[in-house]
């Protein structure tokens, strides 16, 4: 699985193998090990390094990470970097600035490297796992299709194999991995998922059920794909920009498909500065499009107001009129001015103390 990842980002020079000491990460250290003493991978040299990660949220932590570094050494990945990293309470929950605060020191430490990839050994439970969590929170397709094999530098070799696959991989290798405690803890989510809900369905549903549930996000991901590839080019054909303003003509909005026209609307949103938008907040917005005269604003996350434009006011000069320098993606030309009402959205930053 490793060899073929590598294949299909064009063979990187150098890789780095993000390790936390995990039976998942250290199986993956030890099969990339494997190329790094070969110093090659299908002919083309690579070299293997890795990074551990020390998220100073556990007693004991920064042992963890010396020793998890020291078996790394032994497997003959060089350079073996630890990076110790300061997770910020920023209100999108423990696990999810933890993420943040790791991934920036990965890209970090792959920069300092020269690295051409950074592997992470999420496994095939772990993407079941996603996929639960976000059917639980009623989430979108996007969220759905999980983690992705490949996104920039980030690599996830080992998104086919079981979780018991990588067990059986450091026992073959002799090698004893450190079990993270907050990966039994009750008060995670995703805790939870892994040790009572997944069993659960498995006992119940009968097995196979995590290899359903990630096939359904390889085949969301081909779907979201997709649907963004549209929405990015039907945004850049619509959107009028002005300033910290994006508007969007509402008559051609309309006539989009729905599944469309929400991706555009939290793509204005997100080009002026918001954070991706809920169902509940995008309904909202979108039915702006269905007031008589103007209408507004709709409060987005992220310090984003939309509100509707109508023609009159447009006409009457009134308002906010479109901008002289807007230009067509298509022709490069001029825009001629829009003979409908306009969706409006605006990054109100806060006042300057």
């Amino acid at each position: 699985m490793l060899q073929n990842a590598l294949a299909d980002v064009g063979y990187p020079g150098r890789v780095l193998v993000a390790c936390s000491g995990g039976p998942d990460s250290l199986a993956l250290a030890a099969v990339a090990s494997y190329f790094g003493r070969r110093g090659h991978v299908d002919g083309h040299p690579v070299s293997v390094g890795a990074v551990v990660v020390d998220h100073q949220l556990q007693p004991g932590s920064a042992g963890v990470a010396a020793h998890t570094a020291d078996v790394l050494r032994d497997l003959g990945l060089s350079p073996v970097d630890i990076r110790r990293v300061d997770v910020a309470s920023t209100g999108i929950g423990p696990e999810a600035a933890a993420r943040d605060a790791r991934h920036a020191a990965l890209e970090e430490a792959a920069a300092l490297a020269g690295a051409g990839a950074i592997l992470l050994g999420h496994t095939l439970d772990d993407q079941a796992e996603q996929v639960l969590l976000g059917l639980a929170r009623g989430s979108g397709t996007r969220s759905l299709a999980g983690m992705r094999p490949v996104r920039g530098l980030l690599l996830r070799p080992f998104l086919g194999l079981r979780r018991a696959d990588t067990l059986e991989i450091c026992a073959v290798e002799g090698l004893e991995p450190w079990h993270d405690p907050s990966n039994a803890d009750p008060s995670f989510a995703r805790s939870r998922t892994r040790v009572e809900v997944l069993p659960m369905l498995e006992e119940k549903l009968g097995p196979g059920v995590a290899e359903s549930l990630a096939r359904t996000a390889a085949i969301l991901q081909l779907d979201a794909d997709y649907l963004d590839d549209v929405a990015n080019s039907t945004f850049e054909q619509l959107a009028e920009r002005s300033g910290v303003e994006i508007s969007l003509p509402e008559t051609a909005l309309g006539k989009l498909a729905p599944a469309i026209r929400f991706r555009v609307i939290a793509k204005a949103a997100a080009a002026v500065g918001g954070q991706q938008p809920s169902y509940q907040r995008l309904l909202a917005a979108e039915a702006l499009l269905r007031r008589r005269g103007s209408a507004g604003p709709v409060e987005l996350p992220g310090g984003v107001s939309a509100y509707r434009l109508s023609l009159a006011e447009i006409l009457a000069g009134e308002g906010r009129n479109q901008p002289a320098g807007a230009h067509d993606a298509a022709t490069g030309g001029p825009r001629e001015a829009a003979r409908c009402g306009k969706l409006v959205f605006r990054l109100h930053k806060p006042p300057q103390k």
